[in-house]
């Protein structure tokens, strides 16, 4: 059952979504070479619990990590270890969070050092597919709309689009109805109907969408061993359009980085 969200309690969730988003900030500015995802993990628990929230993943389903860290080939659901992070890397950050017993649930994939350029463009891309999976979030759309334009715009550029893993409803629990598919046909799946509140989250990969699970029981990585990225944003329906309540503001301005992508979804200024 998909369960409405009224103004407030979006407005609620916004400041969940945002608390992800400056811990991201934070972060931003510590991931390098010769730095453990333990150590990141670390940081993001006590700035989570500094700032007045609650780690919305450890003790979720037994997770044992405040912070999911996937290295390289690693898709999702990473867990952190002691092995430093090296040049040329690439680590996707998810994390979430609790406040006012309402979830956020946000991720970027961050470059550690000097990453090969067709790296970088993996990374570029699977960003611009969330924009463009975003904006069909839209009064009177469906669920694959959103899907398809994801896998459209990915598949374009010859990349895979993982099929197992999936966006999500999000509420006072992490995961509730709908499903959102980074694949699918337009005009299939449930309508979206204002105050509706999803986690909107493509992951792709260079090479082959298939995916193996690795023996920690946890970690998802590609079956080929290529590179994955993973973007996310948490986004409310308000007025028929779609609302981002996350950011990634803070990272940016920690990495220096001008952007305007997220203005086309912002009704509400984003308050500093």
């Amino acid at each position: 059952m998909i369960i409405i969200k009224t103004r407030e309690e979006i407005e609620l969730m916004r400041e969940a979504a945002l608390l992800v988003s400056k811990t991201l900030g934070m972060l931003a500015k510590e991931i390098k070479p010769g730095v453990t995802t333990l150590h990141l993990d670390k940081l993001a628990e006590q700035y989570i619990r500094d700032n007045g929230g609650v780690p919305g993943f450890l003790g979720l389903y037994g997770c044992p990590a405040t912070l999911l860290t996937s290295v390289n080939d690693q898709i999702v659901h990473g867990l952190p270890t002691n092995r430093p992070l090296e040049d040329g890397d690439v680590v996707s950050c998810d994390l979430g969070t609790i406040v006012h017993e309402y979830y956020g649930d946000h991720c970027y994939t961050f470059e550690v050092g000097n990453v090969a350029p067709e790296t970088k463009k993996l990374l570029q891309v699977t960003k611009e597919s969330l924009y463009v999976g975003i904006n069909e979030f839209r009064l009177g759309n469906r669920v694959e709309d959103v899907g398809h334009a994801i896998q459209k715009y990915a598949e374009s550029h010859d990349y895979g689009v993982v099929r197992e893993l999936v966006g999500h409803g999000i509420g006072k629990k992490m995961h509730e109805a709908p499903e959102m598919p980074n694949y699918g046909k337009k005009g299939r799946g449930k309508k979206f109907v204002d105050g509706m509140v999803v986690a909107i989250e493509p992951m792709v990969n260079m090479g082959t969408k298939n995916i193996k699970q690795l023996k920690d029981g946890w970690t998802i990585a590609t079956r080929d061993g290529k590179p994955s990225a993973h973007f996310e944003h948490d986004v409310a329906l308000i007025d028929g359009k779609p609302e981002i309540l996350s950011t990634f503001y803070y990272i940016y301005k920690e990495l220096g980085i001008v952007s305007n992508e997220e203005d086309a979804f912002r009704q509400v200024p984003l308050v500093l």
